[in-house]
């Protein structure tokens, strides 16, 4: 007997790719069940590319009594409304929003580095998954805390701009389209002009300088990997469709070349070492869009500190960083709690 699961937010960019990882993974689903909002109820979903059409339901008038779990795509305020719903009913919540990861009794989890954490979601019957740049850093770092136990990070992400949704997609398009026939390239999504340009600006801004998004994976990193670790992060947005990448900067706390790191790295789940000291030997955002590793290249030894390493890291952030983790997530509840499937 497989599960019953929602996939909540069927008609956004996380949601359909959580359609299709589910698919393409053949996730042990009974039934399957898409909501959306009144807007898109009775269109139709694709599951992946098997030809199945999902007939999509108002998240509003659906009950979620009897359903095993959701997974969660739709921002934080409809999260609010309906993830004590389908959690007070028995239906797990597996959350793509921001708006639980940092509350204590609600477990954020990326399976290849903190699987064990999931065991604590019976408190609200929810389970968050992590910000999208942080979860491909966290899994990049989670092998090398293991050996040498990382101290601090200093990470500057180019993150594509599909982490602002569909919106920040359309905007890439239609500016670099105006710019080549001399129409305006006026700004609407972002803040400023993101095609042909890099912003260094990713949420709304906090008292100490730094943003949300920079914030979040402070805290994020933490919360999953070490609450002792030292982070500092900018978060840039750049003219990517998808794909994010990262220059992370770390200080251990005990000696670890190179070398032995990437042969850490080469053996770590989730994790693809692509590194070729030559031209073209490392990894860059559009080749590993559709793909489900963090990849990881550019290892080496930073003389500027003590126990000190960099990398370069680059994952596809809507696969990753928002809806493979969550199914992973998903694939893990079953495994250690429902056991169906």
């Amino acid at each position: 007997m497989g599960y019953r699961v929602v996939v909540a937010g069927a008609t956004g960019n996380v949601g359909r790719e959580m359609l299709n990882i589910m698919a393409e993974r053949e996730f042990p689903a009974d039934e399957i069940a898409v909501l959306a909002s009144s807007r898109s109820a009775g269109e139709l979903a694709d599951y992946g590319e098997t030809g199945r059409k999902l007939k999509i339901q108002n998240i509003e008038h659906f009950d979620p009594a009897g359903w095993d779990m959701a997974l969660f795509a739709i921002g934080s305020e409809a999260t609010a409304i309906h993830a004590p719903r389908f959690a007070a009913a028995g239906c797990v919540v597996i959350d793509n929003s921001s708006l639980y990861r940092m509350d204590p009794d609600v477990p954020l989890v990326v399976p290849e580095v903190n699987a064990e954490a999931i065991d604590g979601y019976k408190a609200k019957n929810i389970i968050a998954n992590p910000n999208c740049s942080t979860a491909q850093m966290v899994v990049a770092l989670k092998p090398l805390h293991d050996a040498a136990k990382v101290l601090r990070v200093v990470v500057a992400t180019y993150q594509s701009v599909s982490g602002a949704g569909k919106a920040g997609m359309d905007e890439l398009f239609e500016q670099s389209r105006n710019i080549f026939v001399g129409d305006s390239a006026e700004p609407r999504k972002f803040t400023k002009q993101i095609a042909f340009n890099v912003i260094p600006h990713i949420d709304s801004f906090l008292d100490d300088g730094s943003t949300k998004e920079e914030w979040k994976m402070v805290v994020e990193t933490k919360k999953i990997l070490d609450p002792k670790i030292k982070v500092i992060a900018t978060c840039v947005r750049v003219p990517v469709f998808v794909g994010h990448s990262e220059a992370v900067y770390v200080e251990m706390e005990r000696e670890l070349s190179a070398e032995d790191a990437q042969n850490l790295l080469r053996e770590a789940p989730g994790i693809m070492l692509v590194d070729k000291r030559e031209d073209g030997g490392y990894v860059t955002p559009v080749e590993c869009v559709g793909d489900y590793a963090t990849y990881v290249s550019r290892v080496r030894e930073d003389p500027t500190v003590e126990n000190g390493l960099a990398f370069w890291c680059v994952s596809d952030n809507l696969r990753k960083g928002a809806a493979l983790n969550a199914v992973q997530i998903a694939e893990l509840l079953g495994r250690r709690h429902l056991k169906k499937g």
